[in-house]
C-alpha cells in the first residue's frame, strides 16, 4: 500500500513556476529520464495526447520548461528555468514537441522519448497532483516508479543482490533499493522525492478513525500526531521532521516578504497585487477586516511570487500555494507568534493533507479546484486550530467543515495561466478556513466525519465535467474576455 508523506504529497516541493502538476511533476519525470540515459542523449521528443489536459496547457502552465529543467539536471528552483529549452538546445540536443493521439488513459500523461547513438528511452509517465508522479511504462514494458527508491533496471534475470524489491519485468529486472547499485548492463535512476520509501513500511494510522484509536491512551496533540506519522513514514527522528518543517516555514516567510515588497515578471496577466493591497490597507477608505486583511495580503503575496517565477512551496499544489501558508502564516505573523508555533500548525495541516492524498487527490485535472484550493482550505483550518491550541477533535472538525464548503469548486484558468481566477479562489478558500476554524473553536459541530467528507469530495470532483477541470475549455476561460486574453498570452 502507498502511504503518503507530509513532505512528498502534502507540503512540497519547494519549486518555481506556475503549477506543481505541470512544472514540478514534469521536472521529476525529466530528471528520471536523464538518469536513465546517464545524461547522454541527442534528441528529445515530447508527446501530449489531444484527449488529455496537458495538450492545451503544457506550454502556459510550464510542463515543457519543467521537463527541460529536469533534462538539464538542474534543480526545480533553478532561476534559469524559464529559458531551459534554449540552454538544452545549445548543448546540441534536438527538441520536438508533438500532439499525438496515443490513447493516454490518464488526464496528465507525458510521453517522452530520448535517443543517443547507442540507446533509446521511451517513457510514459503521469502527474498525479501536487508534483507527485508515476512512471508507468519504459520501452514498452509496464512498471511502476514513484521516484521514492533508487530504481535499477537490469537486462536479463535478477542478479544476486540485497534490495527492497526485485521485480521481473519481461526482458529486464526492476530493482528498488535505498542505496544505488553498481551492476553491469543496468540503468539506474535516483529518487526524486525528498522522503524515501522502504520495504515493510508501516505507519501508526492512515485516516482519522485509526488516528483517534491510536491516540486514545496517548493524549497527543494533533501536531504531535503529525510528527509520529511522518517519523514512521520517513524513517526519521521526530526532531528531524520538526526541523524539515521549520525549513519550509522559513522559505514561506521569505516568499511572503518578497511578494509584499513587490515582484516583476513580463509574462503574467496580473501585475504585482500585494504591494497595492498593503498600501490600501493603511488608508482610511478601506474596510477593516482585522486578521482577514493580513491573510489576504499574505495569500496575494505568495500568488504574486508564484506568477513571477519566484520560489514557492506547493502546499498542497502550486496553484493553491497561497491558501494554506498565506492563511496560517498570515495570522501567525500578524499576532507575532513564534516560529515553533508556525511549525506545529504547518505539521497539523500536513497531516490533514496526508489523509486527503490517501483517499482523494490534489489534482485539479481530476477533481477541479476543490482538489487544490479546497484541500488547502481544509488543511489550513486544522493549522489555525493548532495555532490556537485547539484539541485533536477540533482540528479534525475544522478541516471537515472547511472541506464541506468547497464541493463543486471548478478549475477554469483564464488563458491557461494559473493566475485568474486562481488568486481569488486562494483568497476565498483562506477566508473559508478562517471561518471554519473559529466556528469549530466556538463549539460548532462539523457533523460529517472528515474521512467521509474526503471520500465524498473526491466523488464530487470526479463528477465535474472535464471542461471545468483545469483544461481551459470552460467557465471563465471561455468568456469573450477569457478568449481575448488567451490569444494575447499564447
Amino acid at each position: 500500500m502507498h502511504y503518503p508523506s507530509i513532505f512528498n504529497d502534502a507540503i512540497g516541493p519547494v519549486m518555481r513556476g506556475a503549477s506543481s502538476s505541470h512544472v514540478a511533476a514534469a521536472h521529476r519525470i525529466g530528471a528520471l529520464a536523464r538518469d536513465y540515459m546517464d545524461g547522454d542523449f541527442d534528441t528529445v521528443l515530447i508527446e501530449y495526447d489531444p484527449n488529455g489536459s496537458l495538450e492545451p496547457t503544457h506550454e502556459s502552465q510550464g510542463s515543457d520548461m519543467g521537463l527541460f529543467t529536469g533534462l538539464m539536471g538542474w534543480p526545480v528552483t533553478d532561476e534559469r528555468m524559464a529559458d531551459s529549452r534554449t540552454y538544452l538546445e545549445e548543448t546540441g540536443v534536438s527538441v520536438d514537441i508533438r500532439i499525438t493521439d496515443y490513447g493516454a488513459t490518464h488526464e496528465n500523461t507525458y510521453k517522452l522519448t530520448l535517443a543517443s547513438k547507442d540507446h533509446t528511452l521511451c517513457m510514459l509517465a503521469i502527474s498525479t497532483g501536487g508534483g507527485m508522479i508515476e512512471v508507468i511504462e519504459i520501452n514498452g514494458t509496464k512498471l511502476s516508479i514513484f521516484g521514492d527508491f533508487y530504481e535499477t533496471l537490469v537486462e536479463g534475470d535478477a542478479p544476486d543482490v540485497e534490495a527492497d524489491y526485485i521485480l521481473p519485468r519481461g526482458g529486464f529486472t526492476q530493482i528498488k533499493s535505498q542505496q544505488p547499485l553498481d551492476l553491469p548492463n543496468a540503468r539506474t535512476m535516483a529518487p526524486v522525492l525528498p522522503i524515501a520509501s522502504r520495504k515493510d513500511l508501516t505507519v501508526p494510522f492512515c485516516d482519522t478513525t485509526s488516528l483517534l484509536a491510536y491516540n486514545q491512551d496517548k493524549d497527543l496533540k494533533f501536531w504531535e500526531l503529525a510528527l509520529a506519522y511522518e517519523s514512521a513514514r520517513g524513517g526519521l527522528s521526530k526532531e528531524d521532521v520538526f526541523e524539515k518543517m521549520r525549513d519550509i516555514v522559513q522559505i514561506l516567510d521569505k516568499s511572503i516578504a518578497d511578494g509584499i515588497n513587490g515582484t516583476s515578471y513580463q509574462d503574467r496577466i496580473y501585475l504585482a497585487q500585494a504591494p497595492l493591497y498593503k498600501k490600501k490597507a493603511g488608508s482610511n477608505n478601506f474596510m477593516d477586516l482585522g486578521l482577514q486583511n493580513d491573510v489576504i495580503l499574505a495569500v496575494t503575496a505568495l500568488m504574486d511570487v508564484k506568477s513571477s517565477m519566484g520560489v514557492i512551496v506547493a502546499a498542497p499544489t502550486a496553484g493553491s500555494c497561497g491558501t494554506l501558508p498565506g492563511c496560517v502564516l498570515g495570522v501567525a505573523n500578524a499576532l507575532n507568534m513564534t516560529e515553533d508555533q508556525k511549525v506545529k500548525a504547518m505539521l497539523a495541516a500536513g497531516l490533514i493533507g496526508v489523509f486527503i492524498a490517501r483517499m482523494a487527490t490534489f489534482s485539479a485535472e481530476i477533481g477541479g479546484c476543490q482538489a487544490e484550493t479546497g484541500s488547502g482550505s481544509g488543511m489550513a483550518a486544522a493549522g489555525l486550530v493548532t495555532l490556537f491550541d485547539g484539541s485533536v477533535d477540533q482540528a479534525i472538525g475544522a478541516a471537515s467543515m472547511a472541506l464541506q464548503n468547497t464541493f463543486g469548486l471548478v478549475c477554469d484558468p483564464v488563458a491557461n495561466r494559473v493566475e485568474a481566477p486562481c488568486l481569488g479562489k486562494n483568497v476565498l478558500m483562506a477566508g473559508n478556513a478562517l471561518s471554519a476554524a473559529n466556528m469549530t473553536l466556538a463549539g460548532f459541530d462539523a457533523l460529517i466525519p472528515l474521512d467521509e467528507v474526503i471520500v465524498a469530495m473526491h466523488k464530487v470532483g470526479q463528477a465535474i465535467p472535464c471542461e471545468l477541470r483545469c483544461t481551459g475549455k470552460g467557465g471563465l476561460a471561455m468568456t469573450p474576455t477569457g478568449q481575448r486574453l488567451f490569444k494575447q498570452f499564447n
